[in-house]
Formats: structure tokens, sequence, C-alpha cells
């Protein structure tokens, strides 16, 4: 298992070299992908701020997320996550935003997504998306791989030039 630091480095360096910010929005990661982005020294220069968004009414008070904002969109999907990753973007004014919508288990969720499964999105000049399925019902062990995911998802994101 990479550590925060190892796991961010290379996406919050080039962040710094570039001047550019990145908001965060997450659920089941709990505030990991934030943590590492943190980890690394001086990430005041790129980091705008995040949110761990695991209930619905976090959704409503943290990011001002409302049922108009998602009419359409069905739960747990990459165009759900992408949404989300937008409304972090543009109420932190950031360059970029990532945005995690996850099931760590044990159990899955009551709407027939598995335990193990993430959808993913960066959002910001080049928006990405991705779906993880790990297969796993270890909670600490898929949070620690939804967050490696999101940062191999950024680093793809910040490579498109």
């Amino acid at each position: 298992m990479k550590s925060l630091t190892d796991m961010s480095l290379v996406v919050a360096e080039l962040l710094k070299e570039r001047g550019e910010t990145v908001a965060v929005a997450e659920t089941s990661t709990g505030g990991l992908i934030s943590s590492a982005f943190l980890a690394v020294p001086g990430a005041s220069a790129y980091y705008k701020g995040g949110s761990v968004i695991y209930t619905l009414e976090s959704r409503k008070e943290l990011l001002g997320i409302n049922r108009s904002d998602v009419e359409g969109l069905k739960p747990m999907t990459e165009a759900m996550a992408l949404r989300f990753a937008e409304v972090a973007r543009v109420q932190l004014k950031a360059t970029w935003s990532i945005a995690e919508l996850g099931i760590a288990g044990p159990t899955g969720a009551p709407y027939g997504v598995d335990a193990g499964t993430s959808v993913i999105a960066v959002d910001g000049p080049h928006p990405m998306t991705i779906t993880i399925a790990t297969g796993s019902h270890n909670r600490e062990e898929n949070m620690w791989a939804f967050s490696a995911a999101a940062f191999q998802l950024f680093g793809r994101s910040l490579a498109v030039r």
C-alpha cells in the first residue's frame, strides 16, 4: 500500500508547477484523497478544500447539491460523479476537482451496487471518469484502492495537453 505522500506527490508537484488548484468531494474514501493532498508540503499553493459528502444531508449542506442538480442521473454512475466534481470545482473556484462516490463495503448498496465499487470523476480542463470494481468486501482496502485510483485518473487528466 502506498503512503499518502506517495499517492499524491506527482500530481501535487504538477499542480504547484503550473499554478493550478484542486477541490475534492469524496464519499467512501472518507477524506483519504484530501489527506493525501495535504500530506505534501506546500499544499496551500494548490489545495482549495474538500468535503466528505457521505450522506444526502452532507451533500445538500456542504456542496449545495439538490434534487434538480442531479435530475436524470442514476446513483453511482460516472455522470453523477462528474456532476459532483463540477459543483465542487465551481464552488471553490478551483482549476480542477475530484469527486469519488463509492461503496466500500462490507455490504453493497440497497440499489444494487456491489461493495468494492466506486465511480470517480475529474473535472477541469480535461474531464475524465472511471468506474472501479475491486471485487473485495474489505472496507479499508477498498478505501485505499479508490483513493489510489482517483490519483491515477487525475494524473492521466493532467497529462493531457
